[in-house]
């Protein structure tokens, strides 16, 4: 038996499985998606002790004890601030990518609030996305780690006035 914290909540495995199978079949996280199965493409990045790791790759076993987060364990407000960044800069084409692209994101901004330009690119280097390229998910990155920084604000689209974050 394996317990595993997943988004603050602690789950009980009884035997070892797949751990992108059993996020997405048994906790229905749809975030972690499965693109290549072979750790390649990034679509299945989670944070596991705040270490960036494809979760494909790994089993329930190899991360009993541990820490998961996905996007959706991440606080709202930076669920909202990467929601709002990432549609501002126009980083949203299919949207596949995108969770494996925050959880990037937010290990990186948690490492380094202001990031250059340079270790955006590198943080999400081991991502795939076939749609929207990179100089817009850069942008995406850059503006939320304005926002948590308190340095930018975003707008609400649907009524176009300003929010605070």
């Amino acid at each position: 038996m394996f317990d595993i914290d997943v988004n603050g909540t602690v789950y009980t495995v009884e035997e070892d499985l797949d751990l992108l199978d059993w996020l997405r079949q048994k906790l229905r996280l749809t975030s972690v998606k499965n693109g290549c199965g072979e750790g390649v493409c990034g679509a299945c990045t989670v944070l596991v002790d705040g270490w960036v790791r494809r979760a494909c790759q790994l089993s329930t076993a190899k991360v009993a004890g541990r820490k998961l987060v996905t996007v959706e364990g991440l606080p709202e407000r930076q669920k909202e601030i990467f929601a709002r960044a990432f549609a501002k800069a126009g980083a949203v084409q299919c949207g596949f990518c995108t969770p494996g692209m925050v959880i990037c994101a937010k290990a990186l901004l948690d490492w380094n609030p202001d990031p250059t330009a340079q270790e955006i690119r590198e943080a999400i280097r081991h991502n795939i996305c076939r749609c929207t390229g990179y100089v817009k998910i850069e942008q995406a990155i850059a503006l939320a780690a304005r926002v948590l920084r308190g340095e930018d604000g975003l707008v609400d689209f649907t009524k176009t006035r300003a929010i605070t974050l």
